[in-house]
């Protein structure tokens, strides 16, 4: 496939911060792709249990100082990065002094969701879109993991379709079991809305279950990873009836599937991966 270029989106990554096995697939998945001849970019939130000093985060002035608008109000956007060394890789941090400067990820100390957790979401999707334009860096392939990716495959075949950098991006998402057992802000499926937008398209997410945010992801993604053994009947029967290109849980043990995976997107050949 040549340099093919990967985008990653993730609330976590090892070593920076591990929640769940997400952030060893994050870790592991985009070196093995690097070293088949990706160009890879990673990007995430940065939380505020993730220690800047001990992973040598520094802010990249050229790519900070956007607004994310959310509900009508400005959110300023400040960008880090941090390196791999053994890997080569760059990861970019998404960071707001007040959706993600707190010690806990997304509950407090006694473990009560977040109340808006939901602008959270909407704040890592759009900025996470608007860095890589700023970037000027267009991917062929953009590889969502975990629930708080799950607006991006949305914003990319509405508002993104037709800009420069994203127009001829595939888009897969990353499956796992449900992450959490609460439900977004009720009004979240309309603060979700963007430019070329109606409620219409966040209606699939209007819910804001974990289960409803996975089928809006299946809904607009070119193609889904079953990442975990246990995922919710729903959300399988979900995928099993989108017909979408998909790779099977028995299968991504090996990265070489993945590889094989992201050519039958890029190359639109629609058949299932048995």
């Amino acid at each position: 496939m040549g340099k093919s270029k990967l985008l990653f989106i993730t609330h976590e990554m090892s070593p920076f911060l591990e929640l769940t096995k997400i952030s060893e697939i994050t870790r592991q998945l985009p070196q093995a792709m690097q070293d088949k001849g990706f160009e890879i970019r990673i990007l995430m939130p940065r939380f505020g249990n993730i220690n800047e000093r001990r992973n040598r985060l520094h802010e990249v002035i050229r790519l900070s100082g956007m607004n994310i608008i959310i509900n009508d109000n400005d959110n300023p956007l400040i960008i880090k990065v941090a390196s791999i060394p053994a890997a080569r890789m760059q990861v970019y941090f998404l960071d707001n002094e007040e959706y993600f400067q707190r010690k806990q990820v997304f509950g407090d100390k006694d473990g009560k969701f977040y109340a808006d957790n939901d602008e959270r979401m909407i704040f890592f999707c759009k900025g996470a879109l608007e860095t890589v334009k700023k970037l000027g860096w267009a991917p062929d392939i953009v590889h969502c993991h975990g629930w708080m990716s799950a607006l991006v495959p949305a914003y990319l075949k509405t508002t993104y379709k037709d800009d420069p950098t994203f127009k001829n991006s595939k888009t897969v998402y990353s499956i796992y079991e449900n992450d959490f057992k609460e439900t977004l802000d009720s009004d979240f499926a309309r603060k979700a809305v963007m430019s070329d937008m109606t409620e219409t398209n966040t209606e699939v997410y209007k819910p804001g279950t974990n289960s409803s945010l996975y089928a809006g992801a299946i809904h607009y993604s070119d193609g889904i990873v079953l990442g975990s053994a246990n995922i919710d009947p729903e959300v399988l029967n979900n995928v099993k009836n989108s017909n979408k290109l998909t790779l099977d849980y028995e299968f991504t043990s090996d990265f070489e599937n993945y590889y094989n995976f992201y050519d039958e997107i890029t190359n639109d050949e629609l058949v299932h991966v048995a």
